[in-house]
């Protein structure tokens, strides 16, 4: 007998499931509950019974405050309303106070084209069709085996070795490169002058 989809209410047979935090899922019900961007094993975390992508987690439910910028708001701002609920500058000079960077527009989700009674899913890098036998499911889609490559230097990738940005995959290298703190470039701990 099928179980029930946590999720929509409706039945999950065998060939359509996903087992999530113990439950049977279907395929296309394991999606944030935020962003709907297709979630995986390791693209996902649950809060109130509710899952999300780490994205859209750290910004509803991450550390607020100075240094978290990826968090949950920038300088507090716990209701999304700007000048409201920070610290009272009224006696401090603008060149001590601090200064909040406007938050970047979140990109609009674009469904995949996809048949509408199932069929193979697509390729985010080239759009095409990607069989189970060429089928990499990885950073919220299906992939080729050739095109899960990194988007800079196009070194082939694995489940170890994958950064994700914007919908685009990264080696650590070439993410480091790009993303991570000035000065960083590899592993090692030389600096750049």
């Amino acid at each position: 007998m099928p179980g029930q989809c946590p999720k929509c209410k409706k039945a999950v047979y065998f060939a359509e499931e996903k087992i999530v935090l113990g439950q049977a899922y279907h395929k296309m019900c394991v999606k944030c509950a935020k962003c709907n961007k297709m979630l995986d094993s390791s693209s996902f975390t649950e809060h109130d019974d509710e899952m999300y992508c780490k994205s859209c987690y750290g910004r509803l439910f991450g550390p607020k405050g100075y240094g978290y910028g990826i968090g949950a708001g920038v300088l507090s701002m716990d209701d999304g309303t700007k000048g409201q609920n920070g610290p009272v500058t009224r006696n401090i000079p603008a060149v001590m106070q601090a200064y909040v960077a406007p938050q970047k527009q979140s990109l609009p989700v674009i469904k995949p084209n996809r048949p509408k009674w199932g069929g193979a899913d697509y390729c985010v890098r080239c759009s095409k069709q990607v069989f189970m036998a060429e089928r990499i499911m990885a950073a919220g889609g299906a992939w080729h085996k050739v095109c899960f490559n990194c988007s800079e230097c196009h070194k082939r990738l694995d489940s170890h070795s994958i950064r994700e940005r914007e919908a685009e995959v990264y080696c650590n290298p070439c993410y480091g490169k790009n993303f991570g703190p000035k000065g960083y470039w590899g592993w090692s701990s030389a600096k750049v002058a």
